[in-house]
């Protein structure tokens, strides 16, 4: 094992994840990076050092027996899925559940995989990346929202669970961040994502949020950095609107 401990990064194949991966192993911890893609997994350990470990997010089962009996000191929850941008009443139920159980049932299972090893070793670190739609209204984002905010409010509830035991636990939320989680929701048009989303902005990019998990994990172990809230300089979350019914505009 690596200088620094041993990394659990799920999501891992590309964006955010990847740039986590990549920054953790220039860290000197040994990284795991989770994913259901093995080509780019590879192409990552290739170019960064990571162990890929090729899983789907949502089988617990299947992630704990490829572990083993490896210790784990630092988990970063980072799979995210959007499967539409929607009203709730316009989504499938099929769209609803996978936002639900890849956003917030998954890295809860994991949690409760992992957490153990942790706390009887007297150290570790939880990173959920969560998301600025957690906490703020963001039309169309009713499910993928609310399991952003479960796995928030577990967080901010495991906190007390784990004080004492030396395992610190931080939430990441990036506002708008330039990746490809919103790919599904644009039936798998990159150029319509970028155009409406990305084009005549100035998002964050992975490697920030990357950097932001780095800040957090390198500071004394008896501090916790119990959340961060990164944002775009030109992005502000909040407002008000009033539609009437049947209005022209």
């Amino acid at each position: 094992m690596d200088g620094k401990g041993r990394a659990l990064v799920t999501g891992a194949s590309k964006g955010i994840g990847a740039a986590i991966c990549r920054r953790l192993r220039a860290e000197g911890y040994e990284v795991y990076g989770l994913a259901r893609g093995r080509p780019a997994l590879e192409a990552l350990a290739e170019d960064c050092g990571l162990r890929p470990l090729v899983a789907d997010v949502r089988d617990h089962q299947a992630i704990g027996a490829a572990l083993g009996d490896r210790g784990v000191d630092v988990l970063v929850n980072n799979a995210g899925l959007v499967t539409s941008l929607r009203p709730l009443q316009a989504q499938s139920a099929a769209e609803i559940e996978a936002m639900v159980t890849v956003n917030l049932l998954a890295p809860l299972l994991l949690l409760r995989l992992l957490l153990p090893g942790m706390v009887a070793r007297g150290r570790g670190h939880v990173v959920n990346v969560t998301s600025t739609a957690a906490h703020h209204v963001f039309a169309a984002t009713a499910a993928y929202g609310a399991a952003k905010a479960g796995l928030s409010r577990a967080g901010s509830v495991l906190r007390y669970d784990l004080a004492g035991t030396g395992v610190r636990l931080t939430e990441i939320a990036p506002g708008r961040v330039e990746t490809d989680v919103y790919l599904q929701a644009f039936a798998g048009d990159g150029e319509a994502l970028r155009r409406t989303l990305y084009a005549d902005e100035r998002p964050l990019q992975p490697a920030d949020v990357a950097e932001a998990v780095a800040l957090a994990l390198a500071l004394p172990d008896h501090v916790d950095v119990a959340m961060m809230e990164l944002s775009p300089t030109d992005q502000a979350t909040g407002g008000h609107v009033i539609r009437r019914p049947n209005a022209s505009v």
